[in-house]
């Protein structure tokens, strides 16, 4: 039996802020996972590493307040399929991230707002306004370019990342869903708990110790950044409805993950990319101001 926790209300604007933030710290995210994969760490490791420093986060702050409190849930069935859809997303992103550059993998993240707009009509029962649509196609246009599916560019690595964008729209819908429900707090507990024992067998089997100061920072970091921007993600979709937020992953694709590729890998910058993060911080410029236009949401 879960404890009574009201939904917060409804507060657009704020609700956009911490997803904001929150795809700030995604980044890091990505940031650290490619650094440890270029460390010469087993992809299972990183992803683990990923989850058992969050769940370690979440007890140590929760559990001497909440107790059992933090583990009794509403609805355990959308719990386990919001962890399950979290999961497939950093497989798939950790995966992406080994033979792409973050900048590739951000521009695929494009779809994420048009699947996430599509399933919130059928599974959230939300109003999915044109000017939503209009962002979200600008954005996805961009996508084809950067992609380019058909050229000699096109990389197989380019599908994984599409199946982790397609994990994570349905991951933000249980959110979402699980709003008003559990506190953010049970929330992050069983994304933690069911990704680190599920993992546990493959990540341990063949354990990698950092052996630089470097690797130690990053082999933190990872955990460190997914507990920090769940949560504030987790928090923003109480306060605001999916297809809101849905075109604001753009921002964290076009803006932030450009740079951090860059200090992460030390990517050169070449003209086309110079270009091409140009166009996608217009289209995000662009989404952003159409979905925060007041007169209709």
């Amino acid at each position: 039996m879960s404890t009574a926790f009201a939904p917060p209300p409804e507060r657009r604007l704020f609700g956009i802020g911490l997803a904001l933030v929150a795809y700030f710290v995604f980044t890091g995210i990505d940031s650290s996972a490619k650094w440890l994969g270029q460390l010469g760490f087993p992809l299972m490791q990183i992803v683990f590493l990923r989850y058992v420093v969050h769940l370690a986060l979440v007890s140590a702050i929760n559990l001497p307040q909440q107790g059992l409190n933090l583990v009794r849930t509403g609805n355990l069935r959308l719990q386990i399929l919001r962890a399950v859809a979290m999961l497939g997303m950093s497989v798939g992103n950790f995966l992406a991230v080994q033979y792409l550059p973050l900048t590739v993998t951000g521009a695929i993240g494009f779809t994420m707002p048009l699947i996430l707009c599509a399933l919130s009509v059928p599974m959230l029962g939300e109003t999915v306004g044109w000017r939503r649509w209009a962002a979200i196609g600008v954005g996805f246009i961009g996508v084809l370019v950067i992609v380019r599916p058909g050229s000699d560019a096109f990389h197989p690595a380019s599908l994984l990342a599409l199946a982790g964008t397609a994990s994570s729209a349905f991951y933000f819908i249980f959110t979402r869903r699980l709003a008003g429900v559990d506190s953010p707090a049970t929330s992050q507990f069983y994304v933690g708990i069911f990704s680190t024992l599920v993992l546990a067998p493959f990540a341990l089997a063949n354990w990698v110790w950092p052996d630089s100061i470097d690797g130690w920072i990053a082999f933190f970091a990872i955990g460190m950044f997914g507990f920090v921007g769940h949560q504030l993600i987790t928090v923003a979709y109480g306060f605001a409805p999916a297809a809101v937020i849905a075109p604001f992953p753009i921002c964290r694709s076009s803006s932030w993950r450009w740079p951090a590729g860059w200090c992460s890998t030390n990517c050169p910058i070449s003209g086309f990319m110079l270009a091409r993060q140009s166009s996608s911080a217009v289209a995000s410029i662009s989404g952003c101001v159409s979905v925060s236009w007041p007169s209709r949401w």
